[in-house]
């Protein structure tokens, strides 16, 4: 040891501050003098297990009631090919293209869908007899939305 003498009781109170206080270190400097107290902490290692959760077999959800199918329109079915907003005449007050029971020659403007500004009609795949017109004037449509039955 080199020449500084330590007081005794000074380490024992560094000791009892170190146990008081909750530290786990303390370390003093002072010129020559450099003492460091160190507290064993005593650490427990706790494993715990925890189960592996047991595999639930798969059950297939019971079939639900398939819906009833609606029943075929007797005709040919006119769906829309765009979405957009259908008109059923050419201008406002102007009579329909078309109404239930009129005869079209295939190619005859049924309705008009505007899309994006642009006013597309919409024709008659075939000639026949108009037997429901399925939307109202000014009615948004999705793509694939039926129109109009032609029997």
């Amino acid at each position: 040891m080199s020449g500084i003498d330590i007081d005794p009781a000074f380490l024992e109170r560094l000791a009892a501050l170190l146990e008081r206080s909750g530290l786990s270190e303390i370390e003093l400097r002072q010129g020559e003098l450099h003492v460091r107290l160190v507290r064993r902490v005593e650490v427990t290692v706790v494993e715990r297990v925890v189960p592996a959760a047991q595999p639930v077999p798969h059950q297939p959800a019971p079939a639900a009631a398939a819906p009833e199918a609606a029943p075929a329109e007797e005709g040919t079915t006119v769906t829309a090919p765009m979405v957009g907003t259908v008109y059923l005449q050419p201008e406002p007050g102007a009579p329909p293209f078309v109404q239930p029971g009129d005869e079209v020659k295939e190619g005859d403007v049924l309705l008009i869908i505007e899309a994006m500004k642009v006013m597309n009609p919409i024709r008659a795949p075939r000639a026949g007899r108009v037997l429901r017109i399925l939307v109202e004037n000014a009615q948004p449509v999705e793509y694939g939305e039926p129109l109009v039955v032609i029997g």
